[in-house]
This record gives C-alpha cells, structure tokens and sequence, in this order.
C-alpha cells in the first residue's frame, strides 16, 4: 500500500506545473523597478511628458543597468514589462537587455532605464523571443519635460520611446543595436514552468500577479493617467 501511495504521489507531482519561489534578486528587481517609477513620475517638469505617457501600451523598467566588461564593453541589465488590458495592466514579464556601449552619461557608473511601447504593432514584436532595438522594433529617445511633445519625424514613428536615468535626472536615450529578451528563468520562477510571455502581457493567459509583484503593479496603477486600453 504505501509503495502504491508513493508512486501515486510521483505521478501527481510530475503532473503538476514545476515552480520556483521569486529570487530574492527578482524581488529586488520588482522593488527597484517600483522606485524608478516613482521617481519618474515626481517631477514631471523633467521627465515623461503625461501624453506620452498616456498613451504608452507597454511600459518596460530596467533599473541599475550597468557596465559589463564581459561583454566587450557593454552594457546589460534586466527588468520587468507590464502592458495595457482591456481593465488594468498585465502581469509583469521578466526581461533582459543586452547592448553594445552607447556610453552612460557622464559621471555615472549606471543608469535606470524605462521604455514605452507606443503602440500595439510594438506590442506585438515586444512578445517575441527576442527583438533587435532599431531593427525589429523602432525606438528612439523620448521627449522630457511636462511641456514636450513627441514631435519629431522619428519620435512619432517610433514603436518605443526610451529614457534613462542618472544621478536623479531622466533624459531621452538611443538605444539602437540593444537586444531585448524575456527572462526565462525568472519567469518561470514566478509563474510556471511553461509561462508563455506572450499571454502574461496580453492578458490571455491565467496567470497571477506573484505577490512579490504587487508592489510594483501598486506603483504603476498608481502613476498612471485612468486611461485603459491600447492607443
């Protein structure tokens, strides 16, 4: 009898989703993302204009990106990404970026960085496996400043619209030739071993916010305008 109960068990644990509990440097990811949002949002004479903000579909934080000299002089860092549902946002999806050396800005040893999808074809392309910046997906740098508008030729073609961060100040940054990719492992840290990307940011999939999350999802309801929906 309990050789039958032990392969019973077996047999139920095999059938089961395979999850991990967040790491406590996924966690920190999540609580550092949350920040930077903050921060963005507190001085909105030098940051993300509000209606290029309202109007963003995804928004992708990278907190901490640092200079990687094992990557021949790059940079690499890793992040969340929520976007826009019919009701609220998504659950977030892990991610990394990697990038050859666009050079951080003076003075600082690294930078916090937030993308804003702009539309649903970025949307789209964001859920791939992995998308080259300025191949795949067009980005160039966002306007700052509670005045400025995304009125150049290339800032309103753009499917993202990227910042960074430095010493407090946030400033349009080029991000052309980065590499964007989901964390796999994270993901499935936080979800399930078979969490599909795709279906966490749509919001099609039965996945739950992870409690280490909500901090972060907190933030983002929070700075965000009552908008709902993709533009």
């Amino acid at each position: 009898m309990r050789v039958m109960l032990a392969a019973m068990a077996l047999v139920l644990a095999a059938a089961l989703p395979a999850r991990a509990d967040i790491s406590a440097s996924e966690e920190a990811r999540l609580k550092e993302a949350s920040e930077v949002l903050t921060a963005l949002r507190a001085t909105p004479d030098k940051a993300i204009p509000q209606d290029v903000w309202d109007k963003a579909a995804c928004v992708a934080v990278i907190p901490s990106v640092k200079k990687a000299a094992f990557v021949f002089g790059g940079e690499y860092g890793k992040g969340v990404v929520s976007c826009r549902t019919a009701n609220a946002w998504s659950a977030p999806v892990f991610l990394e970026l990697e990038k050859g050396s666009w050079g951080f800005q003076i003075g600082a040893e690294q930078i916090d960085l937030v993308l804003l999808v702009m539309n649903k074809s970025g949307m789209d392309k964001l859920l791939q496996n992995k998308v080259a910046l300025g191949a795949d997906l067009s980005i160039a740098a966002g306007p700052v400043g509670r005045t400025a508008r995304g009125e150049t030729d290339a800032q309103m073609k753009a499917e993202i619209l990227s910042y960074s961060r430095a010493q407090g100040l946030f400033a349009g940054i080029d991000l052309t030739g980065g590499v964007l990719r989901p964390d796999k492992g994270a993901n499935r840290n936080a979800y399930t071993e078979s969490a599909d990307a795709r279906q966490i940011l749509s919001g099609s999939g039965p996945a739950t916010v992870p409690a280490a999350a909500r901090s972060f999802m907190s933030t983002l309801a929070r700075e965000s305008a009552a908008t709902t929906g993709i533009k």
